[in-house]
């Protein structure tokens, strides 16, 4: 059969099962990268002659191709999940600090002079303070990050069927069934545009001060409460 969804047997999993690898090999690096991103950009914000050389480096991490971080880390991790994920997380650092470090800043001042002023300790008023506020500035480094790392997670299927869907690639051309390959690239198109929905969705759980639309703010010409006053509020 060469149907849409047939899976030639010699991959070891069935069309969902691909798309479940698939996923974990993209998520969890981004997950790894947000909790790295976290600290590191609080650091920088606080100590800002860190922020320049973390994001040169990050940067230059980034322009190395994942094929050859590949190959590196291969004597080191074999040919396991953990050699494609390791450059994930690394790739997504820089678009994930850079987010970190923006939402932190755009904190109003008063904001932070408020919750010090309440006696919040700096630990209590990065999480309970300035994190709710930095939220928008977070997710949207994090859709970013997520679709980059769910379209680079197919190249690990030159390093030992490491890439979920991106297998389907390369057993496309080995069996000639083009369907294989379009199946892979529309099942990680789809995967890509349901997870950045979900990411929206997210944001709007966790902002809910914000208006649906900036075209409800402008019609009523109301500035949307300030999550400040509300976060500094609930911190206290």
């Amino acid at each position: 059969m060469n149907g849409f969804f047939d899976i030639p047997s010699d991959l070891q999993h069935s069309y969902g099962g691909l798309i479940a690898v698939h996923m974990q090999e993209a998520l969890v690096p981004v997950l790894a990268g947000l909790l790295l991103a976290l600290p590191v950009g609080l650091l920088c914000v606080r100590h800002g002659w860190l922020y320049a050389p973390l994001l040169w480096t990050s940067t230059v991490l980034y322009a190395i191709p994942s094929i050859a971080f590949f190959v590196v880390l291969i004597d080191y991790t074999g040919l396991t999940q953990l050699t494609v994920m390791i450059p994930l997380c690394l790739y997504s650092l820089v678009v994930l600090v850079p987010a970190v470090v923006d939402g932190i800043r755009s904190v109003p001042e008063e904001t932070n002079a408020a919750a010090s002023a309440m006696g919040i300790g700096l630990a209590r008023r990065y999480l309970q303070v300035q994190l709710p506020i930095a939220v928008p500035a977070i997710t949207a480094g994090l859709r970013v990050a997520v679709a980059s790392s769910i379209s680079l997670v197919s190249v690990g299927a030159l390093i030992g069927n490491q890439g979920g869907l991106g297998n389907l690639l390369t057993t496309a051309q080995l069996y000639g069934r083009p369907r294989l390959a379009v199946s892979s690239v529309v099942t990680t198109a789809v995967l890509a545009i349901v997870i950045d929905a979900l990411l929206v969705l997210l944001r709007r759980v966790l902002t809910p001060w914000q208006p649906p639309s900036g075209r409800a703010a402008g019609r009523s010409g109301a500035t949307p409460a300030d999550p400040a006053a509300h976060t500094a509020e609930g911190a206290s």
